[in-house]
């Protein structure tokens, strides 16, 4: 148990640290920025207690707003996306969420993809509508949760491919 809780801890760094000092640095055409951090929302460990993992969401998106200061934007996009992570184990893994037997590491690639990337745009689509926070502008929005959708979640998968274990 102290080794999953270890692991969840570094990860967290880690994910915060490379977010804050390389991806934040990263704008290509202005509309085009990485939020690899949210990678650590997605390979949280199923079954475990919701409301520590809502709370340790929120506290992600809240160290983000501190270093971006962006008043708790990325806390709030962060959060939702717990919030709502059930609803996507479901539709992407079915059976296995189901019964609590999800290794992200073992699941077949074509999941992975869908739940990724529908969870990236989700909190992408939430981060901006929040940010831009004017209809007017919903252009805007729908162009930067799309690039910076695709951009995030074509390194998420890259990451979890690289660092998973084999098979």
């Amino acid at each position: 148990m102290t080794s999953a809780i270890a692991n969840n801890a570094l990860r967290f760094i880690i994910l915060v640290l490379v977010q804050v000092l390389i991806c934040n640095n990263i704008n290509f055409l202005g509309y085009i920025n990485p939020y690899i951090y949210i990678l650590f929302i997605l390979i949280y460990p199923v079954g475990t207690n919701r409301l520590g993992f809502l709370f340790i969401s929120f506290l992600l998106g809240m160290t983000v707003d501190l270093f971006l200061d962006s008043g708790g934007v990325h806390a709030a996009a962060s959060v939702a996306l717990a919030y709502s992570r059930p609803v996507f184990l479901k539709f992407a893994f079915g059976t296995l969420y189901e019964y609590n037997n999800l290794k992200f590491s073992l699941t077949d690639l074509g999941n992975l993809l869908a739940y990724i990337i529908a969870m990236t745009f989700l909190h992408h689509l939430i981060l901006f509508s929040l940010e831009i926070f004017n209809i007017s502008h919903i252009l805007l929005i729908l162009k930067k949760t799309l690039f910076s959708g695709l951009f995030t979640s074509i390194l998420c998968i890259i990451l979890i491919q690289l660092f998973s274990k084999r098979k």
